[in-house]
């Protein structure tokens, strides 16, 4: 007998399901995403705590008429499955394959993008907006988790839907996690709407004893009014009915009769409505029940033991713990140092700073802009912040890093995890945007390491930098494996490194890039091109010293970084030669196309984008071959400069 996933073509199959048969159906969609993620690795634990929301949500509403809009997107797996992706769902997070987010051109049924937390109710506040001035008839479904509610917009969102009071579901997937469990005063409450059992019960009689009164207009306002004094006696506040909604839970968001009775409840009532629904991350599977921060996302495991599936050589440590060991060896003897991170304490390795400092690692929830201030704030105190944020969600708190700490020129610390390509985590994850968005703003240090030993040196340099913010990024993943000096020297403000002489060409490569311009050259020399590499390590200030030298003594230039080319280090060398007036001067730019780049892992990305080391000799190669075509090609002595 088959299953009954596999009749699962559209959301429409399973409308006329019983209830038994979404239970078998649930059980399926279980299995295909342990089997799945086993093989291939990705977000797992969010996955399996929304599976019965994802059946009762398309058995209800008529997709995509209906608007369903999904939080962040790595707790969607089941919506994929039930929306004619069954087939393609191995190919999930991998080269060409499904993305692990939700993606506008992927299917019909993933009304908005999402890779980001925080971002549903507004989205679905605009469509449900959008349908009202159409006067259209559907319905508009939010679902986020509690952790994305700790975000400033999923904040101002519920502010503004609640004060427009126009038709709109927003279904609160409450599993006490973001990644890392919940922080702050929204976690409280909820906590309490949770686990209050005598709230839940006094909640029960009384609004069954309404039911059985015979109501006239007089005495349903007495008892309105007192239903009203009750919650806010038994809730202090009672946030979201005090907000606008009518609050439905909290609800077992595992129990398809408990969903589908208030869902449809939800259809009918007028205004905004917030469905509190009580999950488990990690349902299903014992071991990420347990343990669901370590089964958030999973590299490929064994799903009898729940254990993950280790290479067998050990490699050089990843770029995050020497960050992240570094930053706890300086907090040692120097007490101003306080880490600040927004619901990544794992992902940014800060885990391990809390164990050691935990009156001064700051886990700020899922709000990168207070992070931020919050961190001018301690930098005005006296303290020496560190703003441990990845490169992406970095860009989230454009407007604080230019506004709270640039233009009072403080000196707060941003360490950029995840900076360049990512991975299988594809265009939302991608760092490629850090040089351009951040060297911009007046004031600001923008440097990057080549490997783990000038991450170390860095992360040392930012920590002495007193006149001002200073950032720097590093990539995701496994360092070079160079040897680690025994003493953390700093590096000079502004100052690059030679890292190879050369006559002809110049590389000057930033960062990750140092090492692939590296391997190019020496590929260059067998093929008669003398190329020099420099190790720029500041986007901002540059080494001017440096590029005028090469811009004199190199028949040509050539910027290599793992960022987008619009406004990036290729562009302020230029704009570099044009400042000392050197003029005539050939320089080429490689580093990212401007588009987003696709998910796959590293090594496909960066070869597809023409940034491995055979990539790199190409295009130096082509861009060669055309200055030696020209017969006009001035030689560096001949040029003029002022």
């Amino acid at each position: 007998m088959g299953r009954l996933l596999d009749t699962i073509e559209t959301p429409m199959d399973l409308k006329g399901l019983s209830l038994e048969e979404m239970e078998t159906l649930a059980r399926e969609i279980r299995e295909q995403i342990i089997a799945t993620i086993a093989k291939s690795g990705g977000h797992f634990a969010p996955n399996l705590g929304t599976v019965e929301l994802a059946i009762i949500l398309h058995a209800l509403f008529d997709s995509p008429q209906d608007k369903i809009i999904w939080d962040v997107g790595h707790q969607a797996y089941p919506h994929k499955l039930l929306t004619g992706r069954r087939d393609q769902f191995h190919t999930i997070r991998q080269w060409q394959g499904l993305s692990g987010y939700l993606r506008r051109s992927e299917s019909r049924h993933d009304i908005f993008g999402a890779g980001h937390g925080g971002t549903s109710i507004s989205a679905a506040l605009g469509l449900a907006c959008g349908r009202d001035l159409r006067g259209g008839p559907e319905h508009i479904v939010a679902l986020i988790g509690d952790g994305s509610l700790t975000a400033g917009m999923a904040l101002e969102a519920l502010n503004h839907a609640g004060h427009l009071k126009t038709n709109l579901i927003v279904i609160l997937n409450d599993n006490e996690h973001s990644i890392s469990p919940n922080v702050g005063a929204m976690g409280s409450y909820l906590t309490r709407l949770r686990t209050d059992a005598y709230y839940l019960r006094a909640k029960e009689d009384f609004e069954s004893l309404m039911h059985r009164m015979p109501l006239g207009g007089a005495v349903l306002e007495v008892v309105e009014k007192f239903k009203g004094g009750l919650k806010q006696w038994m809730v202090p506040g009672m946030l979201f009915e005090e907000l606008g909604y009518t609050y439905l839970g909290p609800i077992d968001g595992h129990s398809l009769p408990a969903l589908r009775e208030n869902l449809e409840q939800a259809k009918k009532l007028k205004g905004p409505v917030l469905v509190h629904a009580i999950t488990t991350k990690g349902k299903g599977y014992p071991y990420a029940e347990s343990d669901a921060v370590r089964y958030h996302a999973l590299s490929p495991f064994d799903p009898a033991s729940g254990k993950v599936i280790q290479s067998s050589s050990g490699g050089p440590p990843a770029y995050t713990n020497v960050f992240v060991d570094t930053l706890a060896q300086l907090a040692e003897t120097d007490k101003r140092i306080i880490a600040i991170t927004a619901a990544m304490l794992e992902g940014t390795g800060l885990v391990k700073f809390q164990e050691r400092f935990p009156d001064r690692c700051f886990d700020v929830g899922m709000a990168e802009q207070h992070a931020v201030t919050f961190a001018a704030g301690l930098a005005v105190a006296g303290f020496r912040p560190v703003a441990a944020i990845y490169s992406t969600f970095m860009q989230r708190a454009f407007d604080q890093v230019l506004h709270d700490v640039c233009i009072q020129n403080l000196p707060v610390v941003l360490a950029m995890d995840r900076g360049g390509l990512v991975g299988d985590d594809g265009a939302t994850h991608h760092g490629c945007f850090d040089f351009s968005y951040l060297r911009l703003i007046p004031n600001i240090t923008l440097m990057a390491p080549r490997d783990e030993n000038e991450l170390r040196r860095m992360t040392l340099t930012a920590i002495n930098h007193t006149v001002g913010p200073i950032a720097f990024r590093y990539p995701r993943g496994a360092s070079v494996g160079v040897p680690m000096d025994e003493e953390i020297i700093p590096v000079e403000i502004g100052k690059g490194e030679v890292v190879r002489e050369g006559r002809d060409i110049a590389l000057f490569a930033v960062g990750s890039m140092v090492y692939p311009s590296l391997k190019a050259a020496e590929a260059l020399a067998g093929r008669g091109i003398d190329a020099a590499v420099i190790d720029a390590r500041f986007v901002k200030p540059l080494d001017e010293e440096l590029i005028a030298r090469f811009a004199r003594e190199a028949r040509c230039l050539v910027t290599v970084e793992e960022n987008g080319l619009p406004g990036g280090f290729g562009s302020a060398v230029k704009e570099s030669l044009d400042r000392q007036g050197l003029w005539g001067v050939p320089c080429r730019a490689i580093g990212l196309p401007d588009r987003f780049i696709e998910h796959g892992t590293r090594p496909q990305l960066l070869e597809a984008v023409g940034l491995s080391p055979e990539g790199i000799v190409s295009q130096v190669e082509a861009f060669w071959r055309s200055l030696t075509a020209l017969t006009f090609l001035p030689h560096p002595g001949e040029r003029h400069s002022v």
